[in-house]
């Protein structure tokens, strides 16, 4: 019995050098399991205590029974003695329970491992390695003993899952790969797991967030990196297309051009890291207006109009560039909004120019319409003469008058009356 207790002992040391994980933690967790399938198989009321000795690995079995004088307000025991009742063999049932439970807590005990290292590592880039591809989740491996998975379920039928991978992506065995941790579950919550949770890598990663062109520009451009240059916004179509907004804190320092390398040779290497996913980088500006525009890119702009309170864009652009600026199944204009955080609406000149010879123009006010007929003093800015063809006096009214000094005819107090003819004449 010794040589087997030994044995098991020696078994459970090396599987914690194997698995990295505390000897002492292990222990403890294999004492309340084991507690728990004795008090079960032996059928104890008030529970077993199961005890391990550290150094001969020997396992003792305790029946827990109540001490009267030890029951609280609520009823409730707060005492027991313990009385051994380790039997002479192990039964079948409770070394496969035990068994079961053993590698229960070094599955737990490895991810909670997992989970400490990484929780903390949300949105970093991870090289992997792919294991295994199914059609719903394929398995990276990022090193030795830590996997990470790469959901692709089909949201019709498993609606609650992710999609993380671009569509026309294919995994093959051994291939290399670049993804961003998007998330490590944690062993210990409460919430309800997803689907085989329990049996599935820790870690989740993706390759259609937008921190993944993020920490590819990282990567190539060391301005990013280094952060003199900043990416503003990101929007993306995985695996079709992609807008960045670029701002340098460098005056002397062309964004776009740090971005798009050398003959396009640093853009070109992120771009073959999502497999050709084309990536468009534009110029980020404070201006809403230049904003939008640029952000419409390949599409030559005439003029954006914006109403900050409807956080609506409206832009113009030539007959020849509406398409351009749409895009193919509106991809251009819908990559914009997104970028922009504008809602953008976008006609051709031509469209432009019918709507606006369409819009009435505010009729000018008649002369009465000027007059406050309640009040006898009122003073109008212009002189209220109106002439024999219909033509107001663009002269402006004394004051004190309703009438400029011409045909104010008090005001001349008896001038010649063939003076104000002429004066008249020269209106």
């Amino acid at each position: 019995m010794a040589d087997a207790d030994m044995t098991m002992m020696e078994a459970l040391m090396l599987l914690c050098q194997e698995k990295h994980i505390d000897q002492l933690y292990l222990l403890d967790r294999l004492e309340a399991a084991l507690a728990e399938t004795y008090a079960k198989v032996l059928k104890l009321d008030w529970g077993a205590k199961v005890t391990i000795d550290r150094a001969s690995g020997k396992i003792y079995v305790y029946r827990l029974e109540p001490i009267d004088d030890s029951m609280d307000e609520e009823g409730n025991f707060t005492e027991y003695e313990e009385i051994d009742v380790t039997p002479k063999d192990v039964s079948r049932l409770a070394a496969q329970t035990a068994k079961a439970e053993i590698n229960a807590i070094v599955r737990n005990a490895a991810r909670e491992q997992i989970y400490e290292e990484f929780s903390g590592r949300v949105g970093d880039l991870i090289n992997g390695t792919v294991l295994q591809s199914t059609p719903d989740f394929t398995i990276v491996k990022i090193r030795d003993g830590v996997e990470a998975e790469l959901p692709h379920f089909d949201q019709r039928r498993y609606p609650d899952e992710r999609n993380e991978r671009p569509n026309g992506e294919r995994y093959l065995h051994n291939q290399h790969l670049k993804a961003v941790i998007v998330d490590v579950r944690d062993p210990n919550s409460t919430l309800p797991p997803v689907r085989g949770e329990h049996s599935r890598p820790p870690i989740v990663i993706s390759r259609t967030h937008a921190e993944l062109m993020r920490r590819l520009f990282e990567q190539e451009v060391p301005e990013v990196y280094e952060g003199t240059v900043e990416l503003k916004s990101i929007a993306r179509e995985p695996g079709m297309r992609s807008k960045v907004a670029v701002h340098s804190l460098d005056d002397r320092l062309d964004p776009v051009g740090a971005c798009v390398g050398p003959k396009g040779s640093r853009v070109r290497a992120v771009v073959g890291e999502l497999r050709g996913e084309r990536v468009d980088v534009i110029l980020w500006d404070e201006d809403p207006a230049v904003y939008v525009a640029n952000a419409l890119s390949p599409a030559k702009v005439t003029r954006v109009l914006i109403d900050p309170e409807k956080n609506y864009a409206g832009v113009i652009v030539p007959d020849d560039q509406l398409s351009l600026a749409i895009g193919k199944e509106g991809q251009n204009a819908r990559l914009a909004a997104r970028l922009t955080g504008w809602h953008i609406d976008i006609k051709s000149e031509t469209l432009a120019a019918d709507i606006l010879k369409n819009v009435p123009l505010a009729p000018e006010p008649a002369v009465e319409d000027l007059l406050d007929e309640d009040t006898a003093d009122f003073e109008p800015e212009r002189c209220a003469h109106v002439g024999e063809d219909g033509t107001r006096c663009r002269n402006q009214a004394r004051p004190g008058s309703r009438f400029c000094g011409v045909h104010d005819v008090d005001a001349f107090d008896g001038a010649d009356s063939d003076a104000i003819a002429n004066a008249e004449d020269l209106i």
